[in-house]
């Protein structure tokens, strides 16, 4: 009888090339998002900040769209209209109260519904295409676009975040609006205000270039869903591996051992199409390197809805405390909770 192990792919035997252009390409909302809209957006009507939030990104939609002009030729670059408001919008908020789901709807309603040109990716992909093109070349090929939108812009990498500045910067030099959320964690020095005054302290120069607009909620992943379902046997892990057609099936160490081979923005190619992902032996990680690869995993899991079905520990374990109450803590417990939304989901298949 044929093994699962010989039936089924593998992410560890993965390793796409992607070339540059592809990444810019590849800058649109996830497939998990491609099809919401301001519409879809179901705010809580205790935090009426989600309310405001929307009112204030279509706002800032309808200034995009307005403020733009004619785009034809090379031209168009320098002949834009003058912003009516900042050209930057930045939301604040927890993770999981829809920040993604607005700024995807914002690019929609510029790029699906207005016929401009944006390019929408994570503060991550931003910086690896940085550091795949060169920064002169990076700001050219986002020059174009009348929209730039930045998600999960990150406060915790001095380096990557004056990087990132420094784009963005360049960018409004050349008529470029932004708009950029960030991941706070609820209740954090004064529920959530730490993320809003470091952004602005951060990109100084840009500051006062964005309206800074608070989201208040609970993270919606877990509103009224159980916790992380309990880890199957290797066993169940295999024999759900062979059911799925395209599945891939590993061993955890082996994937965290392959992710430190390959750059973190072919991920999301390495992911590719597969349909449900199947670990065997999830444990604890305690290094901080291999706990960040497997953070930007999950976020391109997470971003293309595919389900995960694993043995060992469940995934609120993850991640040690130590890891969890450093400086890098935003990112793991996102992943936490995107994580265990993934096997949720594989839990239904299983």
């Amino acid at each position: 009888m044929t093994s699962p192990e010989t039936r089924v792919d593998s992410l560890a035997q993965r390793d796409p090339r992607v070339p540059p252009e592809q990444l810019v390409a590849e800058l649109v909302p996830p497939p998990r998002f491609a099809g919401v809209r301001f519409a879809s957006y179901v705010p809580a009507p205790e935090h009426p900040t989600q309310a405001q939030a929307v009112q204030a990104m279509s706002g800032f939609g309808e200034r995009v769209l307005a403020g733009d002009g004619a785009r034809g030729g090379l031209a168009g670059l320098f002949k834009r209209k003058a912003p009516a408001g900042p050209p930057g919008m930045y939301l604040d908020g927890g993770f999981g109260v829809g920040k993604t789901h607005l700024l995807s709807s914002l690019y929609h309603q510029v790029v699906t519904d207005g016929g401009r040109t944006a390019a929408y990716g994570t503060f991550v992909e931003y910086t690896n295409l940085v550091g795949a093109l060169g920064f002169r070349q990076a700001v050219d090929a986002l020059a174009p676009h009348s929209l730039v939108c930045i998600d999960e812009f990150e406060l915790d990498d001095p380096g990557d975040t004056v990087l990132m500045s420094r784009l963005m910067r360049e960018l409004v030099d050349r008529g470029v609006r932004l708009a950029a959320t960030s991941n706070t964690l609820p209740g954090a020095l004064g529920e959530g205000r730490f993320a809003a005054q470091d952004f602005q302290r951060e990109i100084q120069a840009l500051a006062g270039q964005f309206t800074v607009q608070r989201v208040d909620g609970e993270d919606y992943r877990h509103r009224g869903l159980p916790a992380a379902p309990d880890p199957l046997a290797d066993a169940d892990v295999e024999r759900v591996a062979a059911g799925r057609e395209g599945a891939t099936l590993d061993d955890f160490g082996a994937v965290l051992e392959h992710l430190a081979q390959v750059h973190p923005s072919r991920y999301g190619a390495m992911v590719g199409e597969v349909p449900l992902v199947c670990l065997r032996g999830v444990r604890t990680v305690s290094d901080q390197m291999v706990g960040l690869r497997l953070v930007v995993l999950a976020d391109r899991l997470y971003d293309r809805d595919i389900p995960v079905v694993a043995s060992g520990v469940p995934f609120d374990r993850v991640f040690t405390d130590e890891l969890l109450g450093g400086g890098y803590r935003k990112k793991y417990l996102r992943a936490v909770s995107r994580l265990s939304a993934l096997a949720r989901d594989g839990a239904a298949l299983a």
